[in-house]
């Protein structure tokens, strides 16, 4: 029987020192880019693709996230009292009414993978998807979606990858693989943040995945890794050692908006995509050039 993705996991506990001091009492992953936070625009990438249970791997100073796609009464009552109904349809559409938000505090910062192994009790034995706020990528159609229609095909583990300069291989877990579809190939090796001149290749594992139930016992048994933390990238090599694993070159511009670089950048590509604001802001913007 074909398993279907219904579940998804959302990292964030980080603390999001590389934006301080803006995050020293905010979640980075509340940081707004034009009118919406980067936590949003990861829950409608997983609504768009089926997604109905969201499971959020929070940590201290993250109770923002949770007021975020939790009810307003004040608020949505000010706004239908002044008569802003379509700022009120902006606030009441955060979350749909049939997603589920789950939140788990994970105690202490070990790692992307022990953010994982912490949604065990919700995910139990089902495929999952997992995706990484940082990495804001805009496709026509949203990445997961196209992901999950690959996992629907193949019924395995899947890791959206991109190729990335050498020089930033270090950055990244890199994958070595053959292809085998258009856009779809098999891993054969997994390294984490490897040196250029060591890396098996430049194809980079970003912030998105799909997995089988079958990471808990990997990252439940492995040893911690870098700085004592549970390594996902641990986790998926051990993995791969039993399942078929494959990395997805997905459509779509990546935005790594756990650099200020990456987010100044989003913030000009959405503004000019923004209905309200695009106009204005093209014209703004050919006068810094």
């Amino acid at each position: 029987m074909k398993k279907t993705i219904t579940k998804a996991v959302f990292p964030v506990a980080g603390l999001g020192s590389r934006f301080l001091p803006a995050t020293k009492a905010t979640a980075k992953e509340m940081l707004p880019v034009v009118d919406k936070p980067l936590i949003q625009y990861a829950v409608e990438e997983a609504v768009a693709a089926g997604i109905t249970d969201m499971v959020f791997i929070t940590g201290r100073n993250k109770r923002a996230i949770e007021d975020h796609f939790d009810k307003a009464y004040e608020l949505e009552a000010s706004l239908e009292a002044s008569g802003k109904l379509k700022l009120l349809s902006y606030v009441q559409e955060v979350v749909p009414k049939h997603v589920n938000c789950i939140y788990i505090r994970q105690a202490e910062p070990l790692g992307l993978g022990h953010a994982v192994l912490c949604a065990k009790p919700v995910i139990q034995d089902e495929p999952f998807a997992v995706i990484l706020a940082d990495d804001l990528i805009d496709g026509e159609v949203p990445i997961v979606k196209q992901m999950v229609d690959v996992f629907e095909k193949h019924q395995c583990s899947i890791l959206g990858v991109q190729d990335v300069p050498r020089a930033n291989t270090r950055q990244y877990g890199i994958v070595s693989t053959t292809n085998i579809e258009p856009n779809i190939e098999k891993v054969h090796g997994i390294v984490e943040k490897p040196k250029p001149e060591d890396a098996p290749s430049t194809l980079a594992v970003v912030g998105r995945y799909i997995l089988t139930p079958r990471i808990f016992h990997h990252l439940e048994t492995i040893q911690p890794g870098a700085g004592g933390e549970i390594q996902l990238t641990d986790g998926i090599a051990a993995l791969m050692k039993e399942e078929q694993l494959l990395a997805y070159r997905f459509d779509g511009i990546r935005y790594d908006c756990g650099s200020k670089l990456g987010y100044l950048q989003a913030q000009v590509a959405f503004g000019l995509k923004h209905e309200e604001l695009r106009e204005e802001f093209a014209e703004y913007l050919k006068t810094i050039a």
